[in-house]
């Protein structure tokens, strides 16, 4: 189920968007102003956003530029009630990825998503993959928690990349080595379960985490602190 995270402070329309989008059968959360808004969209946690342009506190052109400065790429779609070419182009300039003019027709909103989704699911480029207090920033190699830095190995690294990306699903000892590896899975071959414990003595260990779940007879699951 996609997460989407609903950013507008007028109450009928956000109201209206949850609605619908639940109907569709997607997750959302609300916030009535931009801080909290802005707050919730750097967790990582949801696959896209709709942003209003104007909102209390903090404008969503701002919230959208300060997003994209920090390396979070979250599929954004922004609404406005003002049709000026020049918001629209603000808009796309900071970062947005689509942008839609109030009021609009629901359809077309949710075939603009559909699209948002589907190319980010193909490029899968996002920089920065945070997962509560834990930062992984792929382009420059480090991973911090609450901005401590933790010094991994390349493999540690990509195997502690392959999970956060994978957030809440449950892999099997053999996805993790083909896709971490890159080669066929042995029966005899415990390399994940070597690395994950490396990972744990050097995060949950260290900081008194557990984000690396082990699944009996499965494999394993990355999970927020707070799950």
């Amino acid at each position: 189920m996609k997460k989407v995270l609903i950013i507008e402070d007028e109450a009928k329309i956000s109201r209206f968007l949850q609605l619908e989008l639940k109907h569709e059968g997607y997750e959302t959360q609300i916030a009535e102003e931009g801080r909290k808004g802005y707050s919730m969209a750097q967790t990582g946690e949801f696959d896209i956003i709709i942003l209003d342009l104007m909102l209390p506190n903090l404008s969503g052109i701002e919230i959208c530029r300060r997003l994209r400065s920090e390396g979070i790429d979250t599929p954004i779609i922004m609404l406005t009630a003002k049709d000026d070419v020049s918001d629209k182009v603000t808009g796309l300039d900071v970062g947005a990825n689509d942008y839609m003019t109030k009021p609009f027709a629901i359809e077309e909103l949710l075939a603009r998503m559909r699209v948002a989704l589907k190319n980010n699911d193909r490029t899968n480029t996002a920089a920065v993959i945070r997962c509560g207090k834990l930062v992984l920033n792929r382009e420059k190699y480090e991973v911090k928690y609450d901005d401590t830095p933790i010094t991994l190995t390349k493999k540690e690294f990509e195997l502690l990349s392959y999970l956060m990306m994978n957030k809440n699903i449950v892999l099997s000892r053999e996805q993790i080595v083909e896709n971490v590896w890159g080669y066929e899975y042995e029966a005899e071959t415990n390399v994940t379960d070597v690395y994950i414990r490396y990972l744990r003595s050097k995060i949950d260990e260290v900081f008194g985490t557990s984000f690396i779940k082990t699944v009996r007879g499965v494999g394993y699951q990355f999970r927020d602190e707070e799950e």
